[in-house]
């Protein structure tokens, strides 16, 4: 159970803006035998968690747009807007790629409604590591 624990803290520290990797720890436990389906659901469920949370903080930072520190100078902020409104809710089919997390704080961001949100992240997100579980079985032949 502590590896499993530990395999939901990484996914979820992984979708977060601290630096972390899930994927060393999941292809370990595949290769010490844990169920790849139990992996996949225990990862996912960390992984879109972290989203959640990375969702929380784009959307928290919202509020300060307008203060004179806010990071994203207003035309860099109206580009991103307009790029994410026009492909937003479909790139967070890529929130599980590298850079994906600024995807997932652009939405919180711009307040895109949280089912929508969660459905398509969490589809990402297991996606990635059903793939992971099917590569590593493979590899482990």
């Amino acid at each position: 159970m502590i590896a499993l624990a530990g395999l939901f803290v990484a996914a979820l520290l992984a979708a977060t803006p601290v630096p972390f990797n899930s994927e060393v720890p999941f292809i370990a436990l595949q290769a010490a035998g844990w169920p790849a389906v139990t992996l996949v659901l225990v990862a996912s469920v960390g992984n879109v968690l972290g989203s959640c949370v990375t969702y929380a903080l784009g959307r928290g930072l919202g509020g300060y747009r307008d203060h004179p520190r806010f990071p994203i100078r207003p035309a860099q902020m109206a580009r991103a807007e307009d790029w994410f409104r026009r492909w937003g809710l479909w790139s967070l089919l890529l929130a599980w790629a590298p850079g994906g997390d600024v995807l997932v704080a652009v939405a919180g961001l711009l307040r895109v409604p949280l089912p929508v949100f969660v459905l398509l992240v969490s589809l990402a997100k297991t996606g990635r590591y059903a793939v992971l579980a099917l590569v590593t079985g493979a590899a482990l032949g």
